[in-house]
């Protein structure tokens, strides 16, 4: 049997992926605009006492100044009506240039955004606005996620946001962020695991050394992020993680390793990443999924949010 990308993904398929996050990301794009809105704010301030400031230096929220003091100079009504158009995702300048931003600059512009909104510089959602039936129902289920499951859900709600043209939209190039320098990088050790690739994948990704971490890709190799599309060629892998990991730290826990068909070999390890959203309080509990080729180079490292942190603790028991 040869892999393909594919089959790649059904490695270790009991994996309890945390299935509430999307299901909660789609709920939340079925309400209107305006409940949205609300939504999106009572979801910042409800968690602006662990989303740390100085997340913000992470993000390069240069990207976003202009656009951000444009709408800041704007009567309140016009206000509304930009952030309305992002989330209907409708044809304008703002919401074409909001679409060229990372992950980061996404989260930090809505978080800025919410920030004025407390302020009085920005029009705030209306005093005693209440939510649709729906739309409470969603933010009762946000409440009761864990922090990372609720970083993952708001993540993917504002990355969304914006118009994209049928052609896709070219991103804004962020400035490459130098890697740590070995001396100071610290090794990473996981229970079970001394795989050399999947140990130096781990210890590259906190070095912020992105090419050396795909440099152990194989060159048909694919990375598959939470929820998304596998992310082919060592290019287009290059270019998400300069665009979405940087700031990021991995803390693997524990793996497994087995033998798979064509003298391939797949590895689970579990562990927490922590994000400069919300720093060391909140950790989002992974798995990280690798299948590597008999040259021992990663054909799919396939990254899930789990379902519950107990799988932490089972990693014997699933596969």
């Amino acid at each position: 049997m040869s892999f393909t990308i594919d089959s790649a993904r059904s490695i270790f398929p009991n994996t309890q992926v945390a299935d509430v996050v999307p299901a909660t990301v789609e709920s939340f794009n079925q309400l209107s605009a305006e409940d949205q809105l609300a939504l999106l704010w009572f979801a910042y301030t409800e968690m602006g006492v662990t989303i740390t400031p100085a997340a913000m230096s992470a993000a390069n929220m240069i990207f976003a100044e202009n656009t951000l003091n444009q709408i800041k100079q704007m009567p309140a009504l016009e206000q509304a009506q930009v952030m309305c158009d992002l989330v209907n995702q409708t044809d304008t300048p703002i919401c074409r240039t909001y679409s060229s931003f990372s992950m980061n600059v996404k989260l930090g512009f809505w978080y800025q955004l919410s920030e004025w909104m407390k302020q009085g510089i920005v029009a705030p959602i209306p005093e005693g606005y209440k939510l649709s039936a729906k739309a409470s129902d969603v933010l009762k289920v946000i409440r009761q996620l864990e922090g990372g499951q609720q970083l993952s859900v708001l993540r993917d709600i504002v990355v969304n946001m914006g118009y994209v043209p049928t052609g896709g939209t070219q991103k804004v190039k962020e400035p490459v962020v130098p890697p740590q320098d070995f001396a100071s990088r610290t090794k990473v050790k996981i229970e079970g695991i001394d795989n050399l690739t999947v140990l130096s994948y781990m210890e590259n990704m906190n070095a912020f050394d992105f090419p050396a971490a795909v440099a152990l890709f194989a060159e048909d190799g694919a990375l598959q992020p939470p929820f998304e599309k596998p992310i082919v060629g060592h290019e287009n892998i290059l270019l998400y993680m300069r665009e979405e990991c940087y700031g990021l730290k991995l803390m693997p826990q524990q793996g497994v390793s087995e033998s798979a068909e064509g003298e391939f070999t797949q590895i689970k390890v579990t562990g927490k990443v922590h994000t400069p959203w919300f720093g060391e309080s909140v950790g989002i509990n992974l798995a990280w999924r690798f299948l590597l080729n008999p040259q021992g180079k990663i054909f799919l490292a396939a990254i899930d949010v789990l379902a519950s942190p107990k799988e932490l603790q089972n990693l014997g028991l699933v596969r």
